[in-house]
């Protein structure tokens, strides 16, 4: 069986992209949660994660580490993780390369935090633009393959690379057209996310460098973690 090395559910965008892929195929893996700042359980990680980085998934003897390069050691043994059409998976493919290596400003000024609600200091021109170019490729998909997700009627891992974005739409309130606005609620409204997000809000562990990125770029309108 698979195993899957996470970090803090609240806060770890990467670790949530294969964690809900594997949710939502019903691919059976064990998971394993390492805490920021916690140097007891990440030290013997470390031995055994080249990056020393989560998410890192280990299967039998090979370990593969970065969210893409797991999802793609994934697809290898698992037909359903990219869509079956040519086109449909060239799109999924180049969407999610796009989410993995771009959207700097979003990633920066809008860390993920699932338990949260925050309304930003500033929105400034660069946030604009990533917000935007996300709403116009959640539109190109899902007018292009006839949704409800981004490649056709299945999840597949393009829509596990925008995962995290739904739950930063929540949480900051970005504005996004109607249909844009629905697919991040139809992501926030699968079991899997909601699975995520209830044992996100339980965590009682913080991490610093998150909490005062946030209360740098905005206010804390609602914490809705437990204490």
């Amino acid at each position: 069986m698979y195993e899957l090395y996470v970090a803090n559910k609240n806060y770890s965008s990467w670790s949530l992209r294969p964690w809900v892929l594997l949710r939502e195929l019903r691919i059976q893996f064990t998971e394993h949660q390492l805490f920021f700042g916690d140097a007891s359980s990440w030290a013997p990680f470390r031995k055994l994660s080249p990056s020393g980085k989560v998410p890192c998934l280990v299967d039998g003897g090979t370990v593969a580490w970065d969210s893409l390069s797991i999802i793609e050691y994934l697809a290898e043994r698992h037909d359903a993780v990219w869509p079956a059409g040519a086109a449909a998976r060239a799109w999924a493919r180049s969407a999610a390369a796009e989410m993995h290596s771009g959207f700097n400003e979003l990633r920066n000024r809008c860390s993920m935090s699932c338990g949260v609600r925050v309304r930003l200091n500033e929105y400034p021109a660069a946030l604009v633009q990533d917000v935007a170019r996300i709403a116009a490729l959640w539109n190109d998909g899902l007018g292009r393959f006839g949704g409800p997700f981004l490649a056709g009627g299945a999840f597949t891992a393009v829509d596990a690379f925008f995962a995290p974005v739904a739950f930063r739409v929540q949480t900051y309130g970005l504005a996004m057209d109607s249909a844009a606005d629905a697919y991040a609620k139809r992501l926030l409204g699968l079991d899997s996310m909601k699975e995520w997000y209830a044992a996100a809000i339980k965590e009682t562990v913080r991490d610093l460098p998150h909490e005062r990125e946030i209360l740098q770029i905005g206010t804390v309108l609602q914490d809705l973690r437990a204490r």
